[in-house]
């Protein structure tokens, strides 16, 4: 069973603590738009799905505990208007939260008589998106999966892949984009083995992604990010399978910093390099990667490392929940560039999946992304506020 990464009833909010994982599963309440904001920042949570829910249902249950005398509905608009704007100054790389915040913002624009009933329009219209996210990622892992048995496998029914970063249940609402894709193979017979990167300087793999593959008994290894040349050498990779923060409309994609090198990597030992995302995440309106804004994370992130300590003795590490510690890794006064993602150019990608299906590179080397937002033969709008 996949694990419960948001927890969510008509008023209250609970996530799980990302930054304990992965010796404690503690759960933090999110009471208003200052507290998602804050575990937005902090990556207390993380992914670009999760992230976009999390900051909409925070506002959601502000707005459960609003008083609604004398407040009319356009107050109400103004307000929510606000908070949205101000969650999108979270993490501003991740599409995702753009995208809900413009959704979000349309629908209450609709005529409404009174505050709560603009108000029951944005709480629907923000506890669909939990649901949604859950079909949607295991519609991308049963594409996923079935593209890459028919065009990277070579005919073998077992196939070995490599991950990056955290795109499981930890980073949707559930099920997991990238690591949905590995759920699939899995659970269809079809997986031979995974292996994860640590994806330092925060650990997101050897934290999240290993749990989330020890906890599903799903056959895995960890590497060290250092250690990816080697293994598509040594082990017969067939795909580098990876998630996105966003994808630009030429099909260059933004995601944790690593995955440049990766989809190099995999280019060179000819390994098929696959990008899972929901169309959420597409950008229509950002034309290449040179135009992404890239995070500029703390120095201190890359410097120090924070955990529990090990109990000595023999056979398998124990660790000591009682002490938790913060130690120093590098020397003292040395300066610091901590990206959080980097932009892997189109070139380096062999396919783009989605919800909707898997967009390929065409004759003339790029994706024709647009067609996953075409209705009735015109294209939708993607305009986010």
């Amino acid at each position: 069973m996949s694990l419960e990464a948001i927890r969510y009833s008509r008023g209250t909010l609970d996530i799980i603590d990302q930054l304990k994982l992965p010796h404690e599963s503690t759960y933090v309440s999110i009471r208003n738009s200052k507290d998602g904001f804050d575990a937005i920042k902090r990556m207390v949570v993380r992914g670009a799905p999760a992230i976009a829910i999390v900051a909409a249902l925070a506002l959601a249950v502000e707005l459960t505990s609003l008083p609604t005398i004398g407040s009319s509905a356009e107050d109400r608009r103004g307000f929510i208007f606000e908070k949205l704007d101000y969650l999108l100054q979270s993490r501003p790389t991740a599409v995702n939260l753009a995208d809900a915040a413009g959704k979000l913002k349309r629908i209450v624009i609709a005529e409404a008589a009174t505050a709560e009933e603009v108000t029951e329009r944005y709480l629907q219209a923000a506890e669909q998106m939990l649901v949604d996210d859950v079909q949607d990622n295991m519609n991308i892992g049963k594409f996923g999966a079935e593209w890459i048995l028919q065009s990277a496998a070579g005919g073998k029914d077992k196939v070995v892949v490599l991950t990056h970063c955290n795109t499981g249940s930890l980073a949707t609402a559930g099920y997991g984009t990238a690591l949905g894709i590995i759920r699939s193979l899995h659970f269809g017979s079809n997986l031979d083995h995974a292996y994860c990167t640590e994806t330092r300087p925060y650990n997101q793999g050897s934290r999240l992604t290993a749990y989330e593959l020890v906890h599903e008994k799903i056959p895995a290894t960890l590497i060290t990010d250092s250690m990816a040349s080697a293994l598509m050498r040594l082990k017969d990779v067939t795909a580098v399978i990876v998630g996105a923060d966003r994808v630009t409309a030429n099909g260059d994609t933004a995601n944790k910093i690593g995955t440049y090198q990766l989809a190099i990597v995999a280019k060179y030992h000819g390994v098929k390099f696959v990008v899972a995302a929901p169309t959420t995440s597409i950008d229509m309106k950002t034309l290449s990667g040179e135009d992404i804004e890239i995070e500029q994370r703390p120095g201190r992130e890359m410097l120090v490392v924070r955990g529990p300590r090990v109990k000595e003795g023999g056979g398998e590490m124990e660790v000591d929940l009682e002490h938790v510690e913060t130690v120093i890794t590098a020397a003292a006064g040395i300066g610091t560039y901590n990206p959080s993602f980097d932009v892997t150019p189109n070139e380096l990608i062999d396919a783009i999946v989605t919800e909707k299906g898997v967009a390929v590179k065409g004759p003339d080397g790029s994706f024709n992304l647009s067609r996953f937002f075409l209705v009735a033969g015109e294209l939708k709008s993607v305009k986010r506020t």
